[in-house]
């Protein structure tokens, strides 16, 4: 069994260890650079867990311990069916073998049972439909997270979990951030943002990242799926992060001739050099990556090879001088020989001249222009509307000679009555009096409780995901007759109709009854009481001598008062006097 937390490992014996006075550290589940991964009991809530223990390299730093509880906070928000959950979060003081106490950070997150990615790309390449499902998954949680203000920083496939039901789960939000932005040293900082094979180009250059990061770092997955490698290799990751710089990648049909020419232009796409040649959301890489299942060509044209290449956007970056990171890893690594392809000198001094000649035209056709004082009066520009109150929206178009067209449709993002969205979208140009389709939320799309009483708990937890809900607490409770470990009643209650997204309890039954104390007892009151509907116990009674007078009333009982297991035999007696 494997877990949404880190890489797959053989389970070793439970160390009985208590974290926090809660949690149950269990079996070890997997070692990752970051951290060792255990399967879990919070022993409050009753459920199983999967719990993350940060190295002690990572907790020696106060300003990554504070960082890390923030993010760890911002992660806990995010309740999304794609994306692992996170239940708690903090530190706990641990003695090494000499007596040295150090503050150890640990996550508690939710258990999946499944398969991490890499481990599925490691048996081949994937076929493009399998690939396509995969993909979608990923960018519907970076779309949901990306809305939330979370950047992921650290998509790769080892931190993407497909269960057995086929989901996909994207884990690990927000523990990037809290490294980058605390004094971590490089060493740290480098194991914990993903691997060189994973990088885009602006985080080898050391730059300001964004949502389009993730994105870059998507492309890369879906092209290592099509292909079962990654886009680019080199004998160490300096080396590949030179070619995430300046190197384009190559089409994943020249390599797997399965893949079509459409996937070949989405992937090449999200793997652009620029990020604003790049997909500028999830939703957008998604829906071409739709069109390029369907057997279509996306409408977007592929980004140039120029741009792609960094030949005539920029000068080349260095990223040993750019990303202090790089630079401390180049020297960790005495391996490092630079082996890779740069652009021959002449190209270089080409882009030069190109790059002079047309700052020369533009520089010459802006002091010829008369000066505009914005658009023409005959146009009028879409303004951004998305999360703001319907009639707030609508006066804004009024203002500019717009008309709003009122729509509702369900959104799990924006309350009700806000703006989700226009068509035609912001930015487009319209002529004066245009009407404007305007969507406003309706509320969460809204769903029954499934129907999870009788069914095993592991089964009722993927039914409840499947129907896009949130798996909340669990809670065990005696049942004469519903079997141990099977559903007994959910909370909101089966049929229920509720938001999507929302926490859906569980009551599980033990298999255990209330023993009650029933000496004292006429012999029929007992026995009324033991195989009673709330019991269901079988009864064996049998007379006792040598007790005194004879009596009904129960002298002993096999079973003491206590949990006892449903369906048990008790033998109670009384005193007969022959």
């Amino acid at each position: 069994m494997t877990t949404s937390t880190g890489p797959t490992a053989r389970p070793q014996p439970e160390t009985r260890r208590l974290l926090a006075g809660r949690y149950q550290i269990g079996s070890l589940l997997g070692r990752g650079g970051m951290a060792d991964v255990h399967l879990g009991t919070d022993n409050r809530l009753g459920r199983t867990v999967a719990i993350k223990l940060l190295k002690s390299s990572l907790a020696n730093d106060p300003a990554f311990r504070t960082r890390f509880r923030q993010e760890a906070q911002s992660a806990a928000r995010m309740a999304h069916p794609t994306i692992v959950r996170v239940f708690d979060a903090g530190e706990e003081v641990v003695r090494d073998a000499h007596g040295v106490e150090t503050p150890q950070p640990f996550i508690v997150m939710e258990y999946v049972d499944g398969k991490l990615l890499k481990d599925i790309i490691a048996m081949g390449p994937l076929e493009p439909a399998e690939a396509v499902h995969i993909v979608d998954g990923i960018l519907t949680a970076l779309e949901y997270s990306h809305r939330a203000g979370v950047v992921h920083r650290d998509i790769k496939p080892g931190n993407i979990m497909i269960t057995r039901t086929g989901q996909v789960k994207v884990m690990d939000f927000g523990i990037a951030r809290a490294i980058s932005d605390s004094s971590a040293t490089v060493a740290q900082t480098t194991a914990i943002l993903g691997t060189a094979a994973y990088f885009s180009p602006e985080q080898a250059r050391g730059e300001t990242v964004d949502a389009r990061t993730d994105l870059y770092s998507t492309g890369v997955v879906l092209f290592e799926m099509l292909v079962g490698r990654q886009p680019f290799r080199g004998d160490t990751p300096v080396a590949v992060a030179y070619q995430h710089v300046s190197e384009a990648a190559p089409t994943p049909s020249s390599i797997n001739p399965k893949v079509s020419k459409a996937m070949d232009q989405v992937t090449l796409r999200a793997l652009s050099k620029d990020k604003f040649e790049r997909y500028q959301s999830a939703a957008e890489f998604r829906d071409d990556v739709h069109t390029a299942a369907s057997g279509q060509l996306p409408a977007r044209r592929l980004p140039s090879q120029d741009a792609a290449a960094g030949l005539f956007g920029a000068p080349p970056v260095d990223p040993l001088t750019a990303n202090p990171a790089m630079k401390q890893l180049a020297v960790d690594d005495d391996t490092v020989v630079r082996t890779q392809t740069r652009p021959p000198a002449v190209w270089i001094w080409a882009g030069i001249l190109s790059v002079a000649v047309i700052v020369v035209a533009v520089v010459i056709w802006v002091f010829t222009l008369t000066p505009s004082q914005g658009l023409p009066d005959v146009s009028r520009e879409v303004p951004a509307l998305a999360g703001q109150p319907y009639d707030d929206a609508a006066a804004a178009l009024s203002d500019l000679d717009l008309e709003a067209v009122k729509h509702s449709e369900p959104s799990n993002i924006y309350a009700v009555d806000q703006v989700v969205r226009t068509v035609p979208d912001p930015g487009t140009i319209v002529s004066p009096d245009t009407k404007i389709d305007v969507y406003v939320s309706s509320g969460p799309t809204q769903s029954a409780v499934p129907n999870v009483v009788g069914l095993a708990q592991g089964a009722a937890e993927d039914l409840i995901t499947k129907s896009k809900f949130t798996i909340g607490t669990l809670t065990r409770e005696h049942s004469p007759t519903v079997p141990e470990g099977a559903v007994l009643r959910a909370d909101p209650t089966v049929g229920t109709q509720i938001a999507e997204g929302t926490t859906v309890n569980l009551v599980i039954s033990d298999g255990r009854v209330e023993m009650p104390d029933v000496r004292n007892m006429s012999v029929a009151e007992a026995r009324a009481l033991l195989e009673g509907p709330e019991l269901l116990l079988r009864v064996s009674i049998t007379p006792t001598t040598n007790c005194g007078e004879a009596s009904d009333k129960v002298v002993t009982q096999s079973l003491a008062p206590g949990t006892v297991a449903q369906g048990s035999e008790v033998t109670i007696t009384y005193c007969d006097a022959k």
